[in-house]
Order: structure tokens, then sequence, then C-alpha cells
């Protein structure tokens, strides 16, 4: 009998508006049970897929990274690049900061909140949060929101909008 090229089952997941590539790629690995590696692997692409979880871009990835990644994730490289941080934008990878509004509208992480420039969300006229508004942990990188709250005290993001203070 010949060999058969068995394809792996994978859930595809559809990338929110202006979601963080770390959020991305966390909400891609949870369903299909993989570890940041064990997606490397996949796309062939080695061990980058943990450092890029942590905002550590340096190098930045490449197109050819990308273009590897598209094909197991089911998004469109391109797709996948207008997640990462415009070329020239400051970024601030600690603290994390989240908007807990936003979050509620939307349940990701927003690039746009660890530009350098940003402080505020523009949309909401808030102040970004970077840690919880009850127990004051710091953030998760978003790889690990799994579920949209608080590691430590479980307090919804959605709900630290009340605690956030007007810009």
């Amino acid at each position: 009998m010949g060999e058969v090229d068995i394809q792996p089952w994978l859930f595809q997941i559809e990338p929110y508006e202006g979601e963080s590539f770390s959020h991305f790629l966390g909400r891609f690995r949870r369903p299909n049970h993989l570890t940041p590696s064990g997606l490397g692997q996949l796309a062939g692409i080695g061990a980058v897929v943990a450092r890029w979880e942590r905002f550590h871009l340096n190098p930045f990835p490449a197109p050819q990274e990308l273009e590897l990644l598209a094909i197991v994730v089911g998004v469109s490289a391109e797709r996948l690049a207008g997640m990462l941080p415009p070329k020239g934008i400051g970024m601030q990878w600690t603290p994390l900061r989240l908007c807990g509004a936003c979050y509620g509208e939307m349940p990701c992480h927003r690039m746009e909140w660890q530009y350098k420039s940003v402080w505020k969300c523009d949309r909401h006229q808030l102040k970004l949060l970077c840690k919880c508004a009850k127990c004051e942990a710091p953030f998760k990188m978003p790889a690990l929101w799994e579920d949209g709250n608080c590691h430590r005290c479980l307090t919804p993001f959605a709900a630290m909008a009340l605690h956030q203070k007007a810009a």
C-alpha cells in the first residue's frame, strides 16, 4: 500500500480586527491543543512562536516565516503581518495594557494598546489599565488570556471598565 498524505485537522480561528499577534496565536493554539513549539514545528519555523507570543520581535518575523505560518493557521500572511506593529512605531511591551470597555465589545488584546504613544483608549476616552483593577495583578501576556479575566482574582476584563479613569 502506498503512502498516504494525512493533513492534520485544525480548528480555524478568525482574527479580530486590530487583534495583537500574541493574542491571536494563543487563541489558535488552545482549541488545537498546541504548544508554541508545536505550532512552530507544524509550520516548519522552529521555536520562534514562543518568542512572538511574548512580543520578542527582534528579529522581526520574516515574510517567509509568516507565509509558512499562514498555511497552518488558515489566515493570509498579509493579515498576520497586519497583527504586528508597523515599522517605526515604538512599542512598550511591559506592562501589558488593556481597555476593559473595548474588551467587553470585542474580546481581544489590541496591538495599539502597546504603542508607546498610546496611553488612553481613543474610542472610550479612558486611560488604559496595566494591572487588574481589583487585585492589582499585572496582566499576563495576551496569548494566555484564555477566559478574559484576571488570572489571580478572576475579575472579567470587561468589568474593569467601571474602574478606568477618564482621560
